[in-house]
């Protein structure tokens, strides 16, 4: 028969404060270590075994561009015109073609439609409608301060 003796009872004894300080460390750790920046995407790669000869051809997709936002200038003198970040577009046809290849490389971006003063707001309307249909889903609205 075993004897009882007070000893054996506190060596049984496990001591919780301890353990919850060293699972809060813990805890503080892994937060602090975390990183929460979006993952990167990987780029569509089309490997052949004829890597290196001949040229590129015309499917290949668009090269990654970096580019914080787009701007859209819309100028109604002399006669309605656009401009995609300073570079003039010569047609609407390549306005819209200009901004459907631009979504395919980054439809995350910020495009700015900063039309002029006296554009009329249909024209203005037009030109988010097409942005919206190219992919774009941040797009914001720049307006000039207008003297008195």
């Amino acid at each position: 028969m075993r004897k009882y003796s007070p000893y054996r009872e506190r060596e049984m004894e496990i001591k919780m404060t301890p353990m919850v300080d060293i699972v809060f460390l813990l805890l503080v750790f892994f937060v602090w270590t975390a990183s929460f920046h979006i993952a990167e995407r990987d780029l569509p790669v089309d490997l052949t075994s004829q890597l290196g000869q001949g040229s590129l051809s015309e499917e290949s997709p668009p090269p990654e561009i970096e580019f914080e936002q787009i701007v859209v200038r819309i100028f109604s003198q002399p006669g309605l015109s656009w401009t995609i970040n300073d570079l003039p577009m010569e047609s609407w046809e390549e306005l819209q073609d200009r901004l459907a290849r631009l979504a395919t490389v980054n439809r995350d971006v910020s495009l700015i439609i900063h039309p002029e003063t006296k554009v009329p707001l249909g024209h203005v309307i037009d030109v988010f409608d097409i942005s919206r249909l190219s992919g774009f889903s941040r797009i914001q609205f720049a307006t000039s301060r207008v003297s008195p």
